[in-house]
């Protein structure tokens, strides 16, 4: 998951972009779960007022793309407040398995 396209032998990798997955999905939403042999991230949708979450995207990795995958995001994140300033996350609480606010309080 390097940021360039050379691969280990100095050879460029050619990546296919089909068309019908050039557009992308909007998450707002992350649900990650692990088993011993990978994760396995949920991209949704969910609005404010909308009590379900909808999946547009499921994403498995092995623990080892898994942890490429953290690093190149934290590389990136780095780059990206250098260009464009520190990113601000408002009012952020303790994470919840209920954004938003739905679902009241967890308790037994």
């Amino acid at each position: 998951m390097d940021n360039n396209n050379q691969n280990k032998q100095g050879q460029q990798l050619q990546i296919d972009l089909p068309q019908t997955v050039a557009p992308g999905v909007y998450s707002n939403f992350a649900i990650i779960s692990h088993s011993s042999s990978e994760f396995v991230v949920d991209f949704a949708t969910l609005l404010p007022g909308v009590p379900k979450a909808t999946v547009r995207s499921r994403v498995m990795l092995a623990p080892e793309h898994a942890k490429r995958l953290v690093q190149a995001l934290q590389e990136n994140i780095v780059r990206y407040e250098q260009q464009f300033g520190k990113i601000q996350i408002p009012n952020q609480q303790p994470r919840t398995i209920a954004p938003f606010g739905i679902g009241g309080k967890g308790e037994a």
